[in-house]
């Protein structure tokens, strides 16, 4: 029976809102609008915007809620303040004065295109970079839900997606983190995402019975909460076989994606397994 893939971020976002559990991870997330960006500004300085149903990071964009403070030379007179957005795409970015201005620039790189809004994350950074988390939950031989490995994805400098086919790069998680959190705090934060990973593969199952595997993409904030960016149901898996300096990590989520049919036995395996 073939692994179940399921595109749509939306779908996704609201199966995984059922559970309270999960749902405090999940960042507010709306179809967009004009209406539905004007909300979500007057919340947040920072928006992003991501197609529905899309791969690498392609077509996301973030905007900026901006203030100046322009001095007034008369005597007495209070400064004024004027706001303006910033929308940023790829390595560009534009400043737009009005809301209207802003959706029209928005709408004319979407399309007819389903779109969603989600809170911006202040996100810690490395060296400068903005990263993220990917955590990577498989079916176990045994049919259970089990976390099998967590990577740091480096944006790429100037860029807002962290996605390796964007130039982004991979670090270990005690790497991106040394500079914000002690050991202790790494383990603790470890534990939790192996438990998260789980949960949400859990949840996702009910409605997605033929699921085998998932990878969860994570911000940290400043306070160190992870937060569930995406869930993508068809995750690479090659990036951990690169970074892990104990090899077994990824052997066994090769043995895990071998033994649910996501990859074929390696050919030297099979001519091993052939003479024994």
């Amino acid at each position: 029976m073939a692994i179940q893939r399921v595109s749509s971020k939306w779908a996704k976002t609201n199966v995984l809102l059922r559970n309270r559990q999960v749902a405090r991870y999940i960042p507010i997330t709306l179809k967009y609008s004009r209406a539905a960006l004007g909300e979500m500004l007057d919340q947040r300085s920072l928006v992003y915007i991501k197609p529905d149903i899309g791969t690498y990071g392609n077509g996301v964009m973030c905007v900026e809620r901006l203030h100046e403070v322009k001095k007034n030379i008369e005597q007495d007179a209070p400064d004024s303040i004027s706001e303006h957005y910033r929308l940023h795409y790829v390595t560009s970015s534009e400043d737009y004065h009005s809301l209207n201005d802003l959706h029209g620039a928005i709408r004319s790189r979407t399309q007819q295109k389903t779109y969603l809004l989600q809170h911006g994350i202040s996100k810690l950074k490395y060296r400068n970079r903005s990263f993220d988390l990917r955590v990577l939950t498989q079916k176990n031989p045994s049919g259970n839900w089990e976390t099998t490995g967590i990577i740091g994805r480096v944006a790429a400098k100037n860029k807002i997606i962290t996605n390796y086919h964007s130039g982004g790069s991979i670090q270990m998680l005690d790497e991106v983190l040394k500079e914000h959190a002690s050991q202790e705090q790494i383990n603790e934060l470890e534990k939790e995402l192996y438990n998260l990973g789980e949960k949400t593969a859990q949840q996702l199952q009910k409605d997605y019975p033929r699921l085998k595997e998932i990878g969860l993409d994570i911000a940290l904030d400043t306070d160190l909460y992870p937060w569930i960016l995406e869930v993508n149901t068809l995750p690479a898996i090659f990036p951990f076989k690169k970074f892990f300096k104990d090899k077994s990590v990824y052997r066994r989520i090769e043995r895990y994606a071998i033994a649910y049919g996501r990859i074929t036995v390696p050919a030297k395996a099979g001519r091993s397994k052939s003479k024994a």
